[in-house]
């Protein structure tokens, strides 16, 4: 199979952003923001449908309406009385725009279908070249952030008694979210984002006992879900997005089974 240019173009973007949802999925699910995740695909969605329109490729769009979203989640989280009232009121806004964009997009049907669903085979090398951009930009921020997310996530009241700023930091973090979205939803699709970026993150939290093992666990769990799932495509003739989020499923449910035998 890797006779074809394609191929190999799917398995590197495949890896690229398994590793990397594998890694900020880590920090998404200790945190307890899966919802955010959720949010900021279907936000993305919106913001792909509308470059289209404007006759912008796809993923800038993704990108730009993901990180607007992200930062504006993160900014309004400390104002209102909970994250999850911050996000709703970002969704359910983005979700208008994104019914007003489908009623111009209807003769589109093919491009819609692999935004919702996700269309490994046919990234290009530009696309590709975008991808490991955005990899190295939200790791690097990632890691500059590392420390005092992790304690703001694991001691919010003590965190901020200590002078970090929970609202920057969320921010920040929700930004790293955002782009790591718009990378997953060239691979899975806006609807099955969960399958990389919360997926084996849970699984490895049911397995590792030290965070550094979690975080590489989580990020070899998505890429071997990632490539094996492109394989038994490739061999099958089944959707590429079908076998990552079965193997997705079923890495999760045996660590549960680790879990509860521990």
């Amino acid at each position: 199979m890797f006779e074809y240019d394609f191929m190999i173009n799917a398995f590197a973007a495949a890896g690229i952003v398994a590793v990397l949802a594998g890694i900020v999925g880590y920090f998404l699910v200790l945190r307890g923001q899966t919802f955010a995740g959720h949010a900021l695909s279907h936000v993305g969605f919106t913001g792909a449908t509308g470059a289209v329109l404007l006759g912008i490729p796809p993923i800038w769009g993704m990108v730009g309406f993901t990180l607007a979203a992200g930062v504006g989640m993160g900014a309004l989280g400390e104002r209102l009385a909970g994250r999850d009232v911050a996000i709703g009121v970002v969704l359910s806004g983005a979700l208008g725009f994104g019914l007003l964009f489908l009623h111009f997009f209807t003769s589109f049907a093919t491009q819609v279908t692999a935004l919702l669903f996700g269309n490994v085979l046919a990234v290009s090398q530009s696309t590709l070249g975008t991808l490991a951009g955005i990899a190295v930009v939200s790791l690097a921020a990632l890691a500059a952030i590392a420390r005092p997310l992790l304690f703001a996530s694991l001691q919010p009241e003590l965190a901020e008694a200590k002078g970090v700023s929970l609202r920057a930091v969320s921010t920040l973090f929700l930004a790293v979210c955002a782009l790591t979205v718009a990378a997953c939803t060239q691979i899975v699709g806006v609807l099955l984002v969960f399958t990389l970026l919360v997926g084996p993150a849970a699984a490895a939290q049911n397995l590792a006992t030290r965070l550094s093992n979690g975080v590489w666990l989580a990020a070899i769990f998505a890429l071997g879900e990632a490539w094996l799932g492109i394989t038994l495509s490739y061999y099958t003739d089944w959707p590429t997005s079908f076998w990552i989020t079965t193997l997705s499923a079923a890495v999760y449910a045996v660590s549960l089974l680790g879990k509860l035998r521990s």
